[in-house]
């Protein structure tokens, strides 16, 4: 009797966990077949005229870029917010996650869900320019205890950072990087998983030393950058990867720091 009992337990639990492995499998096969597909020339054409990090890749880091776009597409859910999105919209989201970890091939953002897309800047209570009275406006956010797994981002902002010209700004790229600087369970402008505990006190020193300047005037380094360590470096890593050879030539420091950080022949192991 008791093993009759323990069988009629057991049997389901079991069942359940073989629908669980099956499951698990189709959806690694569906994600492969999908990855497996050809990159269509119309989404090429886009990231070539769009995406300035894209274009100035050899052909075989553009077949890994796309790649990774596609796994990126696949496995992360890009909805618009009273407003309209196309693929040209997706792929520029798509690129802000990428363009930063692309040293990282095999890291895809395991804390993300989603990314809501808004019809323009928002305030602390997510209302949009149209609808607000308050002055102060927001490009883009990551999630907070409220909304993990979340990064919203302005659809004007996201456009004006991706129009196949070098800039020195770039929201989307920006908060991807507050992403990363997140992995180890704090923003705060040290992003431990990509950098050695020894690079940290030079790090934090080449900050204040530019923070120095961009105070007395001497940086075209967005003054955004002066609002704390976390937007030190999502700021300047915009600049970094949107507009590389004017960076290196007025920074050349801070582009050493910069390459280090995002270009370490290791893999990022989330915490």
């Amino acid at each position: 009797m008791n093993n009759l009992i323990l069988l009629t337990i057991l049997i389901p639990a079991i069942m359940g966990v073989v629908a669980i492995l099956r499951s698990s499998r189709n959806k690694k096969k569906l994600l492969r077949e999908k990855f497996d597909q050809s990159f269509s020339d119309l989404w090429k054409k886009i990231l070539e005229n769009k995406v300035v990090f894209y274009a100035q890749l050899n052909e075989p880091d553009k077949r890994l870029f796309e790649k990774r776009v596609q796994q990126f597409l696949a496995t992360k859910k890009i909805e618009a917010i009273d407003t309209d999105i196309d693929d040209a919209i997706r792929l520029m989201v798509a690129s802000s996650a990428i363009i930063p970890t692309f040293a990282f091939p095999n890291y895809n953002y395991p804390n993300v869900n989603e990314v809501l897309i808004y019809p323009n800047s928002f305030d602390q209570q997510f209302q949009t320019k149209r609808y607000s009275g308050h002055e102060e406006f927001i490009s883009g956010m990551v999630g907070n205890r409220f909304m993990n797994g979340t990064v919203i981002l302005s659809k004007p902002d996201l456009i004006m950072g991706f129009d196949g010209q070098p800039n020195k700004s770039n929201v989307g790229i920006h908060e991807f990087v507050h992403l990363l600087d997140k992995e180890d369970g704090v923003i705060d402008g040290i992003p431990e998983v990509l950098i050695d505990r020894p690079f940290v006190g030079p790090w934090l020193h080449e900050i204040k030393e530019e923070m120095n300047r961009i105070e007395k005037g001497g940086s075209d380094i967005n003054p955004y950058a002066l609002t704390n360590n976390a937007e030190f470096l999502a700021v300047v890593s915009e600049y970094f990867f949107d507009n590389p050879e004017k960076f290196q030539k007025r920074h050349p420091e801070l582009y050493k720091f910069l390459s280090a950080i995002y270009n370490r022949d290791k893999e990022i192991n989330p915490q």
